[in-house]
């Protein structure tokens, strides 16, 4: 039941009229940081001078987070809260308010009162210049050294080596969305850091914007080191999906050409012996890996095959298609800008993040 009822939130708000922004957040147990990350939020969000929501997504809090959330709901038409049973996780809870959302542009932060919701106007600025996707970038990382921020370094070098997607933090949730590239992209497991590598896959303009980031004051960090593994093992699955989603024989073709090539290499060795010594290869160790080469390579290619036929069913059986058509029309944020706009000389975007501040300062 609680299912259906979580599908019915979406429909009713996908059935109203679209906005200009949505701003996605989950929580999970912040009752402490929830009444001070709102008040930070609403100033700034009221006055880009567009429609916008904000869609809090409780992944199964246990501090009473959920109930601080409802009051929220229940004296802003323009808050909305997506409840979960128990804890699914981040990329579940972002899953779960993106299909919920209604904006034309999302953007994603967290709710511990770190990321700064100052910085959702240059990030919105940035999105304007043709980028489909602008991710936030913890360029002054206020974490502790050896526990976050050597492991987050080491982990975003690898990640944009092995995906060939450039970003100096693949972890910062702050990031800014054209709804059409999120549309595309499905998420499961923990693979809402790697949005920006799927995006890169169908096709989406990416820029890096540094921003400001805040010691946590209030809570406890839900991440730590036992994260890494999990990380390693989702880069694998997201290589596989971004290199060889469409043509998996190709992956499965190519380890099954250097196994056949090493069959032959070890009964071309077999063939000098006899010919060379007199020895008889049948007695060899040789021969019986030799043949043991050949039925793995041939297996998998077998698999390369029926990889094929997997990717074929899936695409064909939901009606995908393996291209992603651009969309050059506007936002209805830029169409307003541009309609009522006098002109003006064209504006200079600095691309450094504001002084930090705190976020009690800026509240009170």
């Amino acid at each position: 039941m609680h299912g259906t009822r979580q599908g019915t939130r979406h429909r009713m708000y996908a059935a109203h009229e679209a906005l200009d922004l949505s701003i996605v957040v989950p929580i999970y147990n912040e009752l402490e940081n929830i009444d001070i990350f709102h008040a930070s939020l609403l100033p700034v969000l009221e006055g880009l001078g567009c429609d916008w929501e904000i869609i809090y997504v409780d992944d199964g809090s246990r501090d009473g987070s959920s109930a601080k959330l409802r009051l929220l709901e229940q004296t802003d038409e323009r808050v909305h809260v997506i409840a979960f049973r128990r804890n699914f996780g981040q990329t579940a809870a972002l899953s779960a308010g993106i299909k919920a959302s209604r904006g034309d542009v999302i953007i994603t932060l967290d709710g511990d009162c770190q990321n700064d919701p100052r910085d959702i106007p240059r990030l919105l600025d940035k999105l304007e210049e043709g980028y489909d996707l602008v991710s936030g970038w913890r360029k002054k990382r206020q974490d502790g050294r050896l526990l976050r921020t050597i492991p987050s370094k080491i982990a975003n070098r690898l990640i944009s080596r092995v995906t060939a997607v450039p970003l100096h933090d693949y972890g910062c949730t702050l990031k800014a969305y054209r709804r059409e590239v999120l549309e595309e992209i499905e998420l499961y497991g923990e693979m809402h850091r790697f949005i920006p590598a799927y995006a890169a896959m169908v096709g989406a303009a990416i820029a890096e914007l540094p921003v400001d980031h805040h010691p946590r004051l209030r809570g406890k960090s839900k991440y730590g080191l036992s994260r890494i593994f999990r990380v390693l093992l989702d880069l694998l699955t997201v290589k596989f999906l971004t290199t060889y989603a469409t043509k998996p024989l190709y992956l499965f073709g190519r380890f099954a050409l250097w196994i056949f090539a090493l069959a032959g290499l070890l009964a071309l060795t077999m063939v000098v012996q006899r010919v060379a010594t007199g020895f008889f290869f049948v007695n060899s160790p040789l021969l019986t890996v030799t043949a043991m080469l050949m039925v793995i390579g041939s297996q998998t290619i077998l698999m390369g095959l029926l990889a094929e036929l997997g990717m074929r069913t899936y695409h064909e059986s939901q009606q995908k298609s393996t291209y992603i058509i651009r969309s050059d029309a506007p936002s209805r944020r830029a169409a307003r800008a541009t309609e009522y706009a006098s002109p003006l000389p064209p504006a200079v975007i600095i691309e450094e993040p504001l002084e930090p501040d705190s976020l009690l300062e800026e509240v009170s």
